[in-house]
């Protein structure tokens, strides 16, 4: 991250996190609805395989999935199986991370999937990706404290950096709520009547571009409130080790390389919730509110 004061370094860390330029990229369609965006290059790619997708073209043209493809469950195979041939051709970094784990493709959260795709398959089609993350905190006195987590070393992605409490991707079929009293108890054994207490604190969303891949992720922020006897414990190994630090603390953390970068969003979210950065204060605070919130 380049030198400059806190504010210059996280509005770089935000700008860049939310950098997606959207023209030139081609909308892609199942059943007539836009559910991601493609490189112009991935198009061309994914036209030659005709048996699931449909190149049209001009400017910038559109690329669907196949008409004869009619249900969910051929859709999601049709794409796994296509995916799949891509990686083992190497044609994109982002599949080389393959999981073994289903997303959802909808075209809003809250409507029925149209297909099921490999998460890290999800960005070569610019489909969004679901999350939550859980901002554990809590209170002594007028200041506050914030339970941070430090990432395995042997983590595919952002190993040793600095997380959440608890935070994880919504699997295909899975709830947010689901979603957070899962991660909750696996990643720091939080009891579910604790976990359950957790409240809603709306959603973080950003878009940006690594070569071919288009990431376009929301994050459902949720705010846990813990005792002071409370103590986190590594659960399935994702997380090496637990902290508690003052939010000022804190603060200054997200603006360096030692924080993972979307986690430092939902902080910076959180921050501007609690008053831990005023709009008197803070000259970008305005574009940082903004820019927290990037349509998918």
């Amino acid at each position: 991250m380049a030198a400059g004061g806190w504010s210059e370094r996280v509005l770089q860390l935000i700008l860049k996190m939310n950098s997606l330029q959207r023209e030139g990229c081609v909308p892609f369609c199942v059943c007539g609805r836009r559910v991601g965006w493609v490189a112009p290059s991935v198009a061309q790619l994914l036209s030659k395989h005709s048996d699931v997708f449909t190149f049209r073209g001009g400017a910038p043209g559109r690329l669907d999935l196949a008409e004869n493809l009619k249900t969910p469950q051929e859709r999601t195979a049709a794409v796994q199986e296509t995916m799949r041939a891509l990686r083992s051709h190497h044609v994109a970094p982002c599949l080389q991370e393959w999981r073994d784990e289903l997303y959802d493709v909808k075209h809003l959260f809250g409507d029925v999937p149209l297909l099921s795709m490999e998460r890290a398959a999800t960005p070569l089609l610019g489909v969004p990706r679901y999350g939550v993350h859980v901002n554990g905190y809590l209170r002594k006195g007028d200041e506050i404290f914030m339970w941070l987590g430090r990432r395995s070393a042997s983590k595919p992605s952002y190993p040793g950096m600095l997380d959440h409490l608890a935070a994880g991707g919504v699997a295909a079929g899975a709830g947010v709520w689901e979603t957070l009293l899962k991660e909750c108890t696996e990643e720091a054994c939080i009891p579910p009547s604790l976990a359950a207490t957790a409240r809603s604190a709306g959603t973080v969303s950003y878009a940006y571009r690594q070569e071919e891949a288009l990431y376009l992720e929301c994050q459902f922020v949720f705010d846990l409130e813990v005792p002071e006897n409370f103590q986190p414990l590594v659960g399935d190994g994702e997380v090496q080790e637990f902290y508690l630090w003052p939010l000022a603390k804190v603060k200054e953390a997200i603006s360096t390389e030692e924080f993972k970068p979307n986690c430092a969003l939902v902080v910076l979210d959180f921050l501007l919730r609690h008053g831990g950065i005023n709009p008197d204060d803070e000259r970008y605070y305005q574009t940082f509110v903004e820019n927290l919130h990037a349509p998918l």
